[in-house]
């Protein structure tokens, strides 16, 4: 399907409370959008290529540090326009006009609403920031109900909205009454034939270091599995302390798990296809973890690799219905354990022919599109 044609005045900006130059899913909306607009990005960090202008929000006023006070006596409006960040950005962007935001993830929206592009506002959600920590007591009592705030007065304002799958979406219209379209982290398309599979296989995980995705499970489920076997893991140093910790984990193994650097997206689909099967198994500890469908998912179908996944919903669901892999019974080592030694190389063969035949329908180039026409959308208002 041909992009839809835009009027080259519009002038949009992409607002993120990221570094923008190295998150996968706001680069995507810049490559798409520079294409037909005039866009602008204001984020953390470096400029991304290809944009009229990036404004940089200083790394140091991190967007989480709303007055702590104000949070906690529910002065809600005090507390979103007393965050330094946003402070700075509204100063930044004071006296400019712009004809379309996308605003990225809640905390953005009630900034882009307040500079009133001609056109409107698109904002997508990512995850469902309401319950994002809700395994945690404090998030519960003080956070949750600021972000329902947010969402309530100003998230339904939006002209449009997206976020990451369907689950996440049915939530957000069961709460607050929009429903918004899903755009899946999705990986560029990779031209690539799957490979033959190892003997023993060869399993990798990649992704953010995070307490509460229970990594060592994973380090436990292959030290017990069937001999030979075994896993790589490519980590990023989100959580300096729990990182440190699964160093030691695997010192103490018996070799056959390695822990890497993580490496450039860019070069992510070839490393991974070094490898037989990426696993994903993410305890449900809170809502996001519950219904999520990371990108590391589609990062794995592009390399041409099986899947193997805990009984997440949306994850499974894809794992089904594509063909692509193995859902475990349950998200303990043990249920990791069983499926991985019920796996033999013919399965796994399968299993990658069948990412590759997938691989073009899964891509981001499909799931884009959703975006191509929301902001066209607007920019036809």
């Amino acid at each position: 399907m041909p992009p839809t044609p835009a009027s080259p005045a519009r002038r949009v900006l992409i607002l993120s409370f990221s570094p923008i130059a190295s998150d996968a899913r706001v680069l995507k909306q810049v490559a798409l959008l520079a294409e037909r607009y005039d866009v602008v990005t204001c984020g953390y960090g470096v400029a991304p290529i290809g944009v009229a202008e990036h404004i940089r929000v200083p790394d140091e006023l991190a967007i989480w540090r709303y007055p702590r006070l104000a949070v906690v006596l529910r002065r809600y409006r005090s507390a979103y326009w007393g965050n330094a960040a946003i402070d700075f950005v509204r100063t930044a962007l004071r006296g400019r006009r712009f004809d379309i935001v996308l605003a990225d993830d809640v905390d953005a929206v009630p900034l882009a609403l307040s500079l009133k592009p001609s056109c409107g506002v698109h904002a997508d959600l990512h995850e469902y920031s309401p319950r994002q920590h809700d395994e945690l007591p404090r998030f519960r009592w003080f956070v949750k109900p600021f972000i329902e705030w947010i969402c309530r007065r100003y998230v339904t304002r939006a002209a449009s909205t997206t976020t990451v799958s369907a689950s996440i979406a049915r939530e957000y219209e069961r709460r607050f009454g929009f429903r918004p379209e899903v755009v899946t982290n999705a990986a560029p398309y990779v031209e690539a034939v799957p490979t033959p599979p190892h003997t023993p296989l060869r399993i990798v995980h990649s992704g953010a270091a995070l307490r509460n995705r229970h990594l060592e499970t994973l380090i436990d489920a292959i030290t017990g599995a069937r001999p030979g076997v075994t896993l790589d893991l490519f980590l990023t140093a989100n959580d300096a302390a729990y990182l440190a910790e699964l160093r030691e984990i695997v010192a103490a193994a018996d070799g056959r798990v390695r822990l890497h650097d993580p490496v450039p997206y860019a070069q992510l689909a070839e490393t991974l296809r070094g490898f037989d099967i990426g696993i994903h198994v993410l305890p449900p500890v809170n809502v996001n973890n519950e219904w999520a469908l990371p990108n590391k998912i589609f990062d794995y179908v592009q390399a041409r690799l099986a899947v193997l996944v805990g009984p997440s919903p949306e994850m499974a669901d894809y794992v089904r219905r594509y063909g692509i892999g193995v859902v475990t019974d349950g998200f303990g080592a043990d249920d990791v354990r069983r499926a991985v030694d019920e796996l033999d190389a013919a399965a796994v063969a399968r299993m990658k022919a069948a990412a590759s035949s997938s691989a073009r329908e899964l891509s981001s180039e499909d799931q884009v599109r959703v975006w191509d026409r929301a902001i066209a959308a607007l920019a036809a208002r």
